[in-house]
Order: C-alpha cells, then sequence, then structure tokens
C-alpha cells in the first residue's frame, strides 16, 4: 500500500499530512482493522511504501523507522539521463532550493494547462510567475495569465525556471537535488546510505542500552 505524504512532487490531496504522521497513522489503522470480509492478521501484514519529499539515504532510514516496508522516489529521478523530461525543467530542479518555500501545493497550473482536477486534489510544484501572478488576483487565473503562460510555452527551455511560467511538478524534497547522475547509482547510493545509518543508529542504541 503506497502512502503519499504532503510533500509529493504532483498531484495529491489537498487535505493532507506529512508521511511523518500519516505512515504512523496508517500502520495502527491496520493493525486494528475489524472487517469481516478481511482477516485481520492479513490486512495487518500489508507492506506500506512511503512517498512524499523522499529524496535520499537519511529519509528513505527515517520512513523505515516509521515503518515503510519500502519507498518511492519521484523528484529524485527528474535529474537522471534515464528521465525524459526537457533540460529547462531539469535545470529548473536542479537550481531549486529550500522545498519547502520554493513549492507549493496549487491548483494553478491545472487551470493553466487546461487539465482540471476535482477540487480535493492539486499538485505540488516549484513556484515561478505563472504561481505569483495568481497571488496577486487572489489566486485566480486571469485570462492575461493564461495568454502569457500559452506564450512561454513556445518558448522551449527558457520557459521553465523560478523566471519562467511552465508547471514545473517537483516535491519538496527537491532541494536535495544537485547533480544529475544514472538512475542506477542513485539507487544504490541511497539504498547504502540508508542501510548505514540504520546500522549505526542500531549500534549506538545498543551501546547506551549497556551502560
Amino acid at each position: 500500500l503506497v502512502v503519499q505524504g504532503a510533500d509529493a512532487g504532483g498531484h495529491g490531496l489537498a487535505a493532507s499530512a506529512s508521511i511523518v504522521s500519516l505512515l504512523p497513522e496508517m500502520g495502527d489503522a491496520l493493525s486494528t482493522i475489524d472487517d469481516e470480509h478481511f482477516r485481520q492478521q492479513d490486512v495487518a501484514s500489508i507492506p506500506l511504501i512511503a512517498a512524499g519529499g523522499i529524496s535520499d539515504g537519511r529519509s528513505v532510514a527515517a520512513a523505515t523507522m516509521l515503518g515503510a516496508s519500502g519507498v518511492v522516489l519521484g523528484t529524485r529521478f527528474l535529474a537522471t539521463p534515464e528521465c525524459i523530461i526537457t533540460p529547462g525543467y531539469q535545470a529548473a530542479v536542479l537550481s531549486a532550493q529550500d522545498g519547502g518555500v520554493s513549492t507549493v501545493r496549487t491548483s494553478v497550473y491545472d487551470t493553466l494547462r487546461g487539465t482540471p482536477w476535482p477540487e480535493k486534489f492539486n499538485g505540488r510544484a516549484i513556484k515561478n510567475k505563472s504561481w505569483h501572478d495568481a497571488q496577486e488576483t487572489g489566486g485566480k487565473v486571469t485570462e492575461e495569465s493564461k495568454k502569457k503562460f500559452d506564450e512561454a510555452m513556445k518558448m522551449g527551455d527558457n520557459a521553465w525556471g523560478v523566471e519562467g511560467r511552465a508547471t514545473t511538478y517537483a516535491g519538496s524534497g527537491v532541494g536535495l537535488v544537485r547533480e544529475v547522475r544514472p538512475a542506477g547509482d542513485v539507487v544504490r547510493e541511497i539504498r547504502e546510505g540508508a542501510k548505514t545509518i540504520v546500522r549505526e543508529y542500531a549500534m549506538s542504541g545498543l551501546v547506551r542500552e549497556g551502560n
């Protein structure tokens, strides 16, 4: 069962929580479910896969401590040669910092793209001129901003970036994405980093217990 928190890039529930609280609560809910159609022990054993804001070994280790059996990464793989996105999009991801501030959950880009989602959903993306224009009009997309967006989409790679207008979906962990690396290297690095952290904390815990 993939548990996606509010920090995830792209679309999700507008009213949502981060995996810090969502994962433990989901685990508790599964362990106490009472339904005649399911055997409780079967439901409780469903693996939880964490998603949203996970970009390196540290966040994978944290998700594991919260009860995740695995993780899903999205934003980190935008900076891999295997990812088929424009150079402008990738450059915007690499230049973003402080994802909690530089990204936002909004429906502005859905309106601009003409791809409306149900009201209870929105998408996390990197803030740029399209978003800032909407803030000046109470969060609404005007005909003028839609025209500017359409014109920007004809500019190629120049459409992206904080001074651009193109939609740049990315999670709040985007500030940890700093270089383009092969997807296989990313997986190995994150996996080994998480294993090292978990091992070190386990050992330090044993030491404290022995003292």
